[in-house]
């Protein structure tokens, strides 16, 4: 995904036809209904204060996990302080604001606007006449067809981790005039205002050696209210500089200091004087809070936590199954338990691919359901799942008999019944295609067409399935003489406290329908790269960021997974392995229009259908807890906004009132 998003970011098959009518996605808002994006939950929390109430000068030392290991956003090993130094010292032709949409940045962009659409898109930067180089060079067309080619993905001499967007362009050239950039794209791309954030200059772009190993400890040049004066591994700081080549608002501080300090030694850190600001945990907020001439501001972040199931294999490849262990919970409990307790609100989140306030919003999960225990046994019943402890005996030799020929084939995934007769365009809840899947003009699901007055919205077991007894259907369940268990998978450690409690409350909803699970703790640095993305599980909790550009940025985890050369499955970050034809056209096609309406709208409908596919199950926007100095004004937790540097700074000192 983007530098706003995991790791700076970055599914579904079609789910099963359970029964004429009964899964329905909502209905779109209509003309003159209110915005379904609504308002963020909450905003940013930086104690705004105008820039004469900052004093000049100071220098703010900021924890950071670690120090960067690159200092070039576009490679694999990019981290949250690679896009801090990148946001200070390096151009942006957009940045996010408060409801995380993308707004000009006027320091380096007059205008920027789509001037042609035929035969071709093309766009036209106009740039701020002021905007040079550290070394006075004019920022211009050069930099920006460098960092083209680089990022094109045609030359394999640079290792690039992203080139999403830049693989569209057709050409780079000058406009009428120095200061003017045409763009034409080979295909229209909707996502363009998300190019050129950062801009590196072409002396860093220019040749994959600058590319590749130049820019992971330096920058040649920068072009920003800070520039970087150094990265000091022995002492673990960057260190960044009031730019004297700046020509906006001039930076209040004189300095910023990025120093690694480990989460669990932060509050410490902040009581000595040691830092002046840092993300902290809920576990630490109350010490931190006793810390005198400190506070912790709260918001939360562009990012969500989410409950993955692994459709690969095993009980959870049953479109049933996974609907039922979804049906078994009440996100709105897990939500309060994370989020109450921190004063924050606690409305669970309702799209995979974008939060309140961003222009893609829309509460989806109606397309799934909200907790019902009763349909999540009616599902199970239905998958053939019935109580019972499982006899392990026969089960082991019956499974040592039929061996081979039940193990599922990793290069291809296993499909579904519905699947079997599905082209790709098969929609849950219809009888017929429409608009992103073939035949126009047909009545869909999601149009709200076939929802019973009376009944909920969400996926459901077929007519005449009995479920279980409440009593039955709390005690295990087993099928071919094997229990019903998944392995949950969590990490260990500083920090994990949350997802564990989480995690418990979430294997008492799945106990209450009959699901046991094994919880299986393992060590946080390895938990995502050995176990999340190497599918070595059933359950799993971890977050993926959303960005103003979700047609781009959220593909990738939702694409279907596809049979690479070598015979393994390619799952791009797809890790619930669970995908459909449907969702990735409705992403091509909103990736493809210029109209923004019309892309919000497709974008909302695969995000109906990745619901109803419920291979990922999203809970709650994380929380953003930022400790920092009281007196420290614009900055703390920044929620979805860019931080605007030049703005930080501390309060002069109050004056005192005259005895006389």
């Amino acid at each position: 995904m983007s530098q706003y998003g995991v790791g700076l970011r970055t599914v579904m098959r079609s789910a099963v036809f359970l029964t004429a009518g009964a899964l329905t996605v909502p209905a779109l808002a209509g003309c003159g209904s209110p915005d379904p994006a609504g308002k963020p939950l909450a905003g940013p929390d930086i104690a705004p204060a105008a820039r004469d109430r900052i004093a000049d000068g100071g220098t703010l030392r900021w924890a950071v996990d670690a120090v960067p290991e690159t200092l070039n956003t576009f490679q694999a090993d990019a981290d949250g302080a690679t896009a801090r130094v990148a946001q200070a010292v390096l151009p942006s032709m957009y940045r996010m604001d408060a409801a995380g949409r993308a707004e000009i940045n006027a320091d380096y962009l007059e205008s920027a606007k789509v001037v042609e659409t035929e035969p071709k898109q093309v766009v036209l930067y106009k740039l701020n006449q002021q905007a040079v180089w550290s070394n006075g060079r004019e920022i211009g067309a050069a930099d920006f067809a460098a960092q083209w080619r680089a990022l094109s993905g045609k030359d394999s001499a640079y290792w690039t981790a992203r080139n999403a967007g830049y693989e569209r362009i057709e050409r780079i050239e000058r406009g009428d005039n120095d200061l003017e950039v045409r763009v034409t794209f080979r295909r229209t791309y909707a996502d363009w205002k998300s190019l050129f954030s950062p801009l590196y200059p072409k002396e860093i772009m220019g040749s994959p050696d600058a590319f590749n190993e130049g820019a992971r400890r330096k920058l040649k040049l920068t072009a920003g209210p800070f520039t970087l004066k150094k990265v000091d591994r022995e002492d673990d700081e960057v260190v960044l500089t009031r730019s004297p080549r700046w020509w906006g608002r001039p930076a209040k501080l004189d300095g910023i200091v990025l120093s690694a300090v480990p989460r669990e030694k932060r509050a410490a850190a902040l009581a000595k004087g040691e830092i002046d600001v840092a993300d902290v945990d809920a576990a630490t907020v109350r010490r931190v809070e006793r810390t005198r001439g400190v506070e912790v501001r709260k918001s939360l972040e562009p990012a969500y936590t989410q409950l993955a199931l692994n459709g690969a294999g095993g009980p959870l490849a049953d479109e049933r199954v996974r609907r039922a262990v979804a049906r078994a919970l009440d996100r709105g409990e897990l939500a309060r338990a994370v989020l109450k307790p921190l004063g924050l609100p606690t409305k669970p989140v309702g799209s995979h691919v974008a939060l309140a306030g961003q222009a893609a919003y829309a509460d989806g999960s109606g397309a799934l359901g909200d907790q019902d225990m009763k349909e999540a046994r009616a599902l199970l019943a239905d998958a053939g799942w019935e109580p019972g402890e499982g006899k392990k005996a026969a089960g082991a030799e019956k499974e040592a008999a039929e061996g081979e020929k039940t193990k599922p084939d990793k290069a291809k995934p296993e499909k579904s019944a519905a699947e079997e007769d599905d082209d790709g365009t098969y929609i849950v809840g219809e009888d017929n295609k429409g608009e992103g899947g073939g035949d126009e003009g047909r009545e869909l699901a999601q149009d709200g067409k076939q929802h019973l007055k009376g009944s909920a919205p969400g996926a459901y077991a077929p007519k005449g399935t009995a479920a279980p007894s409440s009593a039955a259907g709390a005690g295990p369940l087993a099928k071919d003489g094997k229990a019903l268990s998944l392995r949950f998978v969590l990490p260990s450690g500083p920090g994990s406290q949350t997802l564990a409690t989480v995690a418990e409350r979430i294997r008492r909803m799945l106990d209450r329908v009959g699901i046991r699970t094994e919880v299986s703790k393992v060590e946080e640095e390895g938990y995502f790269k050995d176990h999340i993305a190497s599918g070595e599980y059933d359950l799993a909790l971890y977050s993926w960021p959303t960005s103003a550009f979700p047609a781009t940025d959220a593909r990738p985890i939702y694409a279907k997974p596809v049979p690479a050369a070598d015979g393994s499955l390619s799952v791009e970050q797809n890790y619930t392995r669970v995908g459909t034809d449907q969702v990735d056209q409705l992403f091509d096609q909103a990736v493809g229009t210029l109209d923004e309406s019309e892309a919000r709208a497709l974008m909302r409908k695969a995000d109906a259908r990745i619901w109803a596919a419920a291979g990922s199950i999203p809970l709650y926007q994380r929380p953003q807890l930022t400790a920092t100095k009281k007196n420290l004004a614009n900055a703390g937790a920044f929620g979805f906004a860019t931080p605007v540097y030049e703005d930080m700074g501390y309060l002069k000192p109050t004056p005192r009132p005259s005895s006389t």
